[in-house]
C-alpha cells in the first residue's frame, strides 16, 4: 500500500499562533514511520545556540523570518537571512546567534536511529556504586540528551541548559 503525502503543518499559522517571547522549538515532525526529522525554531533578537558539532547527520537549516550569523570552527561568520539555505554537514562545528529581529529557521535531517540495546561482549565486573546520573545533560525544553558533556544551549532547539 502506497503512503498519502498530507499537509502537515502551515508555518506562517505556527507562527503567528505563538506568543511573541516564545522561543525554541515551535514544531517537528512527530508521524510515525517516517525517515526525516524537522524542526521549527525561533530564537529571539541577540539569542543564540552555542558552538556545537553534530557527529552523525548532516542538517539543512532554512531561514524563514529574521536573520543572524552562523559562526564556523574556522572562524569564519555566515549571514543567515530569510529563504537563506545552509548546508550543516556532519563533524562540522557551528554556533548560531539571532540578529536584532531574532531568528526563525526550520531543520531538516535523517531521523536519527533509535538507541538498540546490544548483548555486552563480556559481563563487566560489578564494582559497586550507581551508574552516573546523566540527568543535567537533557534539554528540559526538548528532552534530548547533549553530547556535550558541559553543554550551554541545546542543539537542537536552542533552549539553554539550566546553571550548574
Amino acid at each position: 500500500m502506497n503512503a498519502t503525502p498530507q499537509v502537515l503543518a502551515v508555518l506562517d499559522e505556527l507562527l503567528a499562533a505563538a506568543g511573541p517571547g516564545e522561543r525554541g522549538a515551535l514544531w517537528h515532525l512527530a508521524e510515525q514511520g517516517r525517515e526525516l526529522d524537522a524542526n521549527l525554531v525561533r530564537l529571539p533578537p541577540g539569542a543564540g545556540v552555542g558552538e556545537h558539532q553534530e557527529d552523525v547527520l548532516d542538517v539543512l537549516l532554512v531561514v524563514l523570518a529574521g536573520g543572524g550569523s552562523l559562526r564556523t570552527a574556522g572562524g569564519d561568520t555566515l549571514d543567515l537571512a530569510p529563504t537563506t539555505v545552509t548546508w550543516l554537514p556532519r563533524t562540522s562545528r557551528r554556533a548560531l546567534e539571532a540578529g536584532p529581529d531574532g531568528l526563525t529557521y526550520l531543520t531538516v535531517h535523517r531521523r536519527r536511529p533509535g538507541l538498540a540495546i546490544k548483548p555486552a561482549v563480556r559481563t563487566p565486573v560489578y564494582e559497586g556504586g550507581e551508574a552516573p546520573c546523566m540527568l543535567d545533560l537533557v534539554c528540559p525544553e526538548c528532552g534530548r540528551l547533549s553530547a556535550d558533556r558541559a553543554p550551554s544551549f541545546c542543539s537542537a532547539c536552542g533552549e539553554p541548559f539550566p546553571e550548574r
